[in-house]
């Protein structure tokens, strides 16, 4: 008998490396930083068995920031969704996913404005959910929030991890 073996929950970005540098296009446009503000191109396969929605985090944790600071704030995405593309955060609201608020104050992606220096580590992380939509969520979830109201609903999670330096 042959059995076949598990796929891996894979996050992967035609933009950057997993470790690389992010490209200077996802830099955040204010507090001296001179980016678009493009979220960059995002795809995954491999989500779990049983996967009802999926949810997407942003995180700075070189952050000097009480918490880290959560720059994209995504959930309710369905399941057979299986990418984002680069786009700018104004043309996010189009899709038919829900956005909380990021550290920013607002809602959508807020790009890398580390200080000058060292560069600072950016976490995407997607989660697969035994849910959609998620109890609790709404436009003023924060990362934090949105970490416990996903708890117990998690059946996997992918990471890639970019870096983005002044």
């Amino acid at each position: 008998m042959m059995i076949a073996a598990a796929v891996a929950f894979t996050l992967m970005s035609q933009a950057f490396a997993d470790g690389g540098t992010l490209p200077p296009s996802v830099e955040y446009q204010g507090y001296n930083c001179t980016g678009k503000n493009m979220a960059p191109d995002l795809h995954w396969s491999g989500a779990p068995a049983g996967t009802q929605g999926l949810a997407l985090i942003m995180h700075d944790p070189d952050a000097g920031a009480p918490g880290n600071w959560w720059h994209w704030v995504v959930f309710n995405i369905p399941p057979k969704t299986m990418g984002l593309g680069e786009m700018a955060e104004n043309a996010m609201t189009a899709h038919d996913f829900a956005y909380g608020t990021n550290s920013f104050g607002s809602r959508g992606y807020g790009g890398p404005c580390p200080p000058p220096g060292k560069p600072h580590h950016y976490v995407f992380t997607l989660y697969a959910l035994d849910v959609n939509p998620l109890p609790g969520a709404d436009a003023s979830t924060t990362g934090p929030q949105l970490l416990n109201l996903m708890q117990g609903h998690t059946l996997g999670k992918a990471t890639l991890t970019g870096l983005f330096g002044r």
